[in-house]
């Protein structure tokens, strides 16, 4: 079935205007292409992103039809887990780290004990460290090193909205959190406890310049505060863009990438 096909049909099941129990192949066959990598919730076309929503509405028709049951590691839900492929292992995991269906995990990449959502995608080389959370529909870009305890938040509903993004080569510190569909552009560093959603004003400390909902390309954030009304109100602050010496303290170790 070509791409345009399974759209459509999602699109006519989502709608109502056909019978949902006669989606299940049509939701399989999303799931696999997911898993795979071969269609993404979200994609990168001429510089911008689009939302393939109809992506979307088979993850949360998928939800409507399923019925809990009994999964591995005693869990009980709709969805179970991306089963590893030890004939072909494409990436490292370790003990712990789980992964749901309908999520994809590009070559090279190594999972520490975190866990990647539905719909999430994570491009090659990247690592994501322990405990650290991607969201469901939550894309990842590649040579990306997400830090212990960070939080990249799911954007599932409403099915037309953006899922945050994280582009290539970037660095997100232990413990912060993007959430919210903001878009982290290539390159960028955002620093330790720094929390970011699509309300966060993002200020460059040289330029004055504000942002909201996304991270310039090549910046380096650290939390801050501006005052508003006899209040401090957080914020993220661009202390500059980054540089070579930056560069080299994150750069990624091609020995732990390697998959055999």
């Amino acid at each position: 079935m070509s791409f345009s096909d399974l759209k459509n049909k999602i699109e006519s099941f989502f709608e109502g205007q056909a019978r949902l129990s006669d989606s299940k192949d049509c939701i399989e066959e999303v799931f696999s292409l997911l898993n795979q990598g071969k269609i993404r919730v979200a994609e990168k076309v001429n510089g911008e992103w689009i939302v393939n929503s109809w992506v979307k509405k088979a993850i949360l028709l998928a939800f409507k039809l399923k019925k809990s049951v009994k999964q591995e590691f005693d869990s009980y839900d709709k969805l179970g887990l991306l089963k590893f492929d030890f004939e072909n292992p494409r990436y490292r995991k370790v003990p712990l780290a789980t992964i749901r269906d309908g999520a994809y995990i590009g070559d090279d990449v190594v999972l520490m004990p975190s866990y990647i959502n539905v719909g999430a995608y994570v491009g090659n080389k990247t690592m994501i460290d322990i405990n650290a959370a991607i969201g469901s529909c939550a894309q990842i870009g590649k040579n990306c090193h997400i830090a212990a305890q960070a939080c990249i938040g799911g954007v599932l509903e409403p099915e037309t909205a953006a899922p945050t993004i994280v582009e290539d080569g970037c660095f997100i510190g232990a413990h912060s959190s993007v959430l919210e569909g903001v878009i982290v552009e290539e390159d960028s560093v955002i620093a330790a406890g720094v929390t970011i959603t699509a309300s966060t004003k993002i200020i460059d400390r040289d330029t004055k310049e504000t942002f909201k909902g996304r991270i310039p390309k090549g910046s380096v954030v650290v939390q801050g505060s501006y005052p508003s009304d006899g209040l401090n109100i957080a914020c993220g602050i661009i202390i500059k863009r980054i540089d070579d010496k930056t560069q080299s303290k994150l750069s990624i170790n091609d020995i732990l990438r390697e998959t055999r």
